[in-house]
């Protein structure tokens, strides 16, 4: 993996290319990212780093979280994410990460929290079609028959029914950015991205191999 960066979810907008053509776009407030923490086969195993991002009022965090950052003399940070590298050398701690890492044209990987839309039924969650809406019926939106009676007497796990949908941490792959603004630090990714508007983003260049 690549280091990428944290950011928050603005919204959706268009842009238009030098042939006039519109490209849906959402605008995201990437960054600056802290490196909060540098980890080494030596001293963990493994090698990343760890970044920090949105920074808060001291009294929002607790004493080992503030010890923690006190440490790469970084403020109080409200996220910490981390990025696994073959190699960490090039990064010290308190270094700051902004947009300037990315490029217009670069293809990334975003994951966030999708929006939450409550308990939901068949239809809203798994696209079910409904039953006859004749006056009789009884049968507009009910689910119908979950499974075998006697044998095996049972219901099969798996079995798609009604539930609480969304409000799951997902990855859109393969998403293009098309405009880098590092005086604001601002990105715009072509399509749309999971989450609401203020939903935390993490970025990272895609891997192209096996997706």
């Amino acid at each position: 993996m690549s280091v990428g960066i944290l950011g928050t979810k603005l919204g959706m907008t268009q842009v238009f290319d030098e042939v006039g053509k519109a490209i849906p776009v959402t605008v995201v407030q990437a960054g600056p990212c802290t490196v909060t923490q540098i980890k080494t086969k030596q001293t963990d195993g493994y090698e990343a780093i760890q970044v920090g991002f949105k920074e808060v009022k001291p009294k929002s965090l607790n004493k080992p979280e503030l010890g923690h950052l006190a440490k790469s003399s970084a403020p109080a940070l409200r996220h910490l994410r981390e990025y696994h590298l073959d190699n960490t050398s090039e990064y010290t701690m308190g270094q700051e990460i902004k947009t300037d890492i990315f490029t217009p044209g670069q293809v990334v990987d975003v994951s966030g929290t999708s929006i939450g839309r409550g308990f939901a039924g068949n239809q809203k969650r798994n696209n079910f079609g409904r039953g006859p809406m004749s006056h009789g019926s009884k049968n507009h939106r009910a689910p119908g028959s979950i499974g075998p009676v006697t044998t095996p007497g049972r219901v099969y796990p798996g079995k798609r029914m009604a539930g609480r949908l969304g409000g799951k941490r997902i990855t859109i792959r393969k998403l293009t950015i098309v405009r880098v603004d590092p005086e604001r630090n601002l990105l715009l990714i072509k399509g749309a991205i999971p989450g609401k508007p203020g939903t935390l983003l993490s970025i990272v260049p895609a891997t192209l191999v096996g997706k």
